[in-house]
């Protein structure tokens, strides 16, 4: 008889079927959770050594010179506001609190930002500056007592950039301005201070938005998840990284506090793109698009700053402002609706413009030409890692100001001449120091100065021509005994036969020899001819190691043809050596750089003003004086068309073969400028010093209205009255009589008297006039 089994007997054997997949369940389960956990501590390690270590890689950050206010300081009015506006100081009726200005007539009420410097830091303070005349006339502080001298912060003109092109301006959130953070909660993350990196609520609130809306319209990521993703992760769209992404959040929130991954938010977020730098951060946001430090901030530019953070590029007020607007009063009705601040609070900050700043503006860092410069003298110190890494800061001597007179100067005398056959073509440098300390003050690459390039202030190396006249006659007066200013000289044809069998046969630019001539009038009117032959009778050599204890280093050939200027110089080497003749005889190095700072603050490296005495201050008095008459009476005449009479210049015209170089080198009391112009290709253009680079330069003292040159008088120069015809000694009463300056010794033994004079020229005519 066959026996069968009952349904409940099979029930019961059963489970003993399933206890396998039920034991492979649990070790899976297991194993899983074993490796959930290596991952989490994979993610912990990762979490921790980024955020507790070095979190960004920040450039460092160059700085123009700082603006000192003091009473008789020759200051206009007009540029002291030209460069608040650049600091991105408020325009006010009355001054309310750090950052802003208010002009009545000639006063100006300020209150300054503070700012640390290399040796000190300089306290916030509100300053009354009066001006007359264009000269500060007074300086008080707000309670009416005198001030001896106030420090503007200095003006960034920009950084030198890591290979990612990340750049950003670090801030703690003591720094941020009313509203930032509250904004930024109530719009990205409400419920921020209290979930633990992950919050359920906003997820399901998102889910049930985006399925009533049928599109995808709000996010579900905390303010920690978005650091998160931008800190550590990609942009990535899957599920494996978003898990990655919460992980992390809650990891992150485990190890630190609200605050810290709130500031590392507030350092963090990508706010826009500006050409090829990321710009990351509310604290470099808010130079980038309103030129104002955050702490500034009112309310709707707080909230336009938070609005852009769904969508930088397309919310970025610059290219998209009615979208950019809108999007900052929705910002704005959020917080009214979540009582952050009152409706009239919103009503006053709707009513304001979107007031970001023009692009291009002086704040925006767009000097290449100075900044190269600055990166070079840099590289001798430091290693290129320390410079994008490490958030030095770069203190200069730049002077935005004269910046840009210089580059106003440069595009008016292109402007006029335009047209002209080939001017098109033409390009141009300029370099402008301080002839006393050696500072580099304004520097142009280009014809398009704001524009990246070949640098040709520091890069182009061409004829100098008559630029290297001085070395020749500055040679000649530091042999008193054998020549002064009134020495006669030939202006004669010649020709010189070299070893090599060629004759070098030089001649004027205006094809004519002029003569028995004085020592002074071929310089002053840069005669080939007479300059020519000086040089031969003091012999090339002397006048190559002239020029070398003038500053230039390189290495020319002891060719005839050096004298008129077959050697080659940069404009920064031209200013170089001219910065010696400008300072009396004393070589300063140029330099571009004062300070460097860490980004901590502390002091790093100082460059030092260095100076040596090169040439007898009498020899070089002589020379200053001969370069005077060049301005007044020779080939820089033209400039006293634009200039006053009564603003004593030195300087000198340079013009090389088929004029392919037009040069101008000159200087007053407190500036030294060098301008070159000439065509990339070396080809010939429409210019001769006087025509094309002296133009520049006389726009650039136009505007920048310099100090007469006064040069205090050797102890071992004299003055003597010679007879202007002859050059002999003469009684100060007679006629055509006229004081002269010579090393002691050197002068011509006084006149027995008046006799019968011969006509005087018309230079001596002007040299009479001069001294009196």
């Amino acid at each position: 008889m066959t026996r069968t089994r009952s349904p409940r007997s099979r029930s019961k054997r059963r489970p003993r079927g399933m206890h396998p997949l039920l034991g492979w369940a649990v070790k899976l389960g297991l194993v899983g959770l074993v490796l959930f956990a290596g991952f989490a501590v994979y993610l912990d390690a990762i979490v921790q050594e980024k955020f507790s270590g070095k979190r960004w890689t920040v450039p460092a950050k160059v700085y123009a010179r700082p603006l000192e206010l003091f009473v008789g300081q020759k200051l206009a009015k007009d540029d002291l506001l030209k460069e608040m506006d650049a600091l991105g100081y408020r325009r006010e009726n009355k001054v309310d609190g750090p950052g802003g200005v208010a002009v009545s007539g000639n006063n100006i009420s300020l209150h300054s930002r503070g700012f640390q410097f290399y040796e000190s830091t300089e306290q916030a303070q509100q300053v009354n500056v009066r001006f007359s005349g264009g000269y500060v006339a007074s300086l008080t502080q707000a309670d009416g007592k005198d001030l001896a001298v106030a420090r503007l912060e200095p003006m960034l003109i920009g950084g030198l950039y890591p290979a990612h092109q990340e750049d950003r301006v670090l801030i703690k959130l003591d720094q941020v301005p009313a509203y930032l953070v509250e904004t930024l909660v109530a719009v990205e993350d409400r419920e921020f201070f209290n979930h633990h990196g992950v919050s359920p609520k906003s997820i399901a609130r998102a889910v049930w938005v985006n399925a009533t809306a049928g599109q995808l319209r709000q996010g579900g990521s905390t303010l920690t998840q978005q650091l998160v993703k931008n800190f550590y992760l990609t942009n990535e769209r899957s599920l494996t990284r978003k898990v990655t992404e919460a992980m992390m959040a809650v990891l992150l929130e485990l190890h630190y506090d609200k605050r810290e991954i709130l500031q590392a938010y507030l350092n963090e977020v990508f706010l826009g793109q500006d050409g090829q730098r990321a710009v990351h951060g509310f604290g470099l946001a808010s130079q980038y698009f309103f030129s104002q430090p955050l702490s500034e901030l009112k309310l709707d530019q707080v909230a336009l700053l938070v609005g852009m953070v769904k969508g930088p590029t397309y919310y970025n007020p610059r290219r998209n402002p009615e979208r950019a607007l809108a999007r900052r009063n929705l910002i704005l009705d959020l917080l009214a609706e979540q009582g952050v601040v009152s409706p009239e609070e919103v009503a006053t900050a709707k009513a304001r413009p979107l007031g970001v700043t023009q692009r291009g503006s002086m704040a925006n860092g767009s000097f290449p030409a100075f900044l190269d410069l600055v990166k070079r003298q840099l590289r001798q110190d430091y290693r290129d890692e320390d410079l994008t890494e490490e958030g030095l800061r770069i203190f200069t001597s730049f002077d935005p100001i004269l910046q840009l007179k210089a580059e106003d100067a440069l595009a008016e005398t292109f402007k006029k001449q335009a047209g002209r056959k080939g001017s098109d073509q033409v390009e141009a440098g300029m370099v402008v120091t301080n002839p006393e300390t050696g500072e580099i003050q304004a520097l142009i690459g280009s014809r398009q100065p704001r524009f990246a390039g070949f640098n040709r202030a520091l890069d182009a190396v061409r004829p100098i021509g008559s630029l290297v006249k001085p070395a020749i006659y500055l040679t000649a007066l530091e042999r008193p005994s054998q020549y002064t200013l009134t020495s006669r000289v030939q202006d004669e044809p010649f020709s010189v036969k070299g070893q090599d069998g060629q004759v070098w046969k030089p001649q004027n630019y205006d094809r004519k020899a002029h003569g028995s001539i004085y020592l002074y009038q071929g310089l002053a009117n840069s005669y080939n001819l007479s300059t020519a032959k000086l040089g031969l009778e003091l012999g090339v050599p002397n006048v190559l190691k002239t020029l070398e204890r003038l500053g230039v280093s390189r290495q020319w050939p002891a060719y005839p043809s050096m004298l008129l200027g077959a050697g080659s110089l940069t404009p920064m080497e031209v200013t170089g050596m001219y910065q010696t003749l400008a300072s009396g005889g004393f070589n300063t190095p140029l330099r571009g750089i004062r300070s460097v700072l860490t980004a901590e603050g502390e002091p790093l490296k100082r460059y030092p003003y260095q100076i040596q005495q090169r040439f007898d201050a009498g020899a070089i008095y002589l020379l200053q004086n001969a370069m005077q008459r060049t301005m007044r009476e020779g080939t820089g005449r033209a400039v006293y068309s634009q200039l006053p009479s009564s603003l004593t210049l030195a300087g000198k015209t340079g013009t090389s073969n088929d004029s392919r170089d037009s040069w101008f080198a000159g200087f007053s009391q407190d500036l030294l400028a060098v301008v070159w112009m000439g065509r990339d290709d070396n080809g010939p253009t429409p210019f001769t010093g006087a025509t094309g680079a002296l133009q520049a330069w006389t726009g650039f003292m136009r505007r920048a209205d310099p100090l007469p040159l006064d040069m205090p008088m050797p102890d071992n120069v004299v003055l003597a009255w010679v007879d202007a015809a002859t050059g002999q000694g003469s009684a100060e009463n007679c006629p055509g009589a006229v004081q002269m300056p010579y090393i002691r010794g050197s002068e011509p033994a006084p006149g027995p008297g008046c006799g019968i004079q011969a006509p005087v020229d018309s230079v001596m005519d002007w040299v009479k006039g001069w001294l009196e």
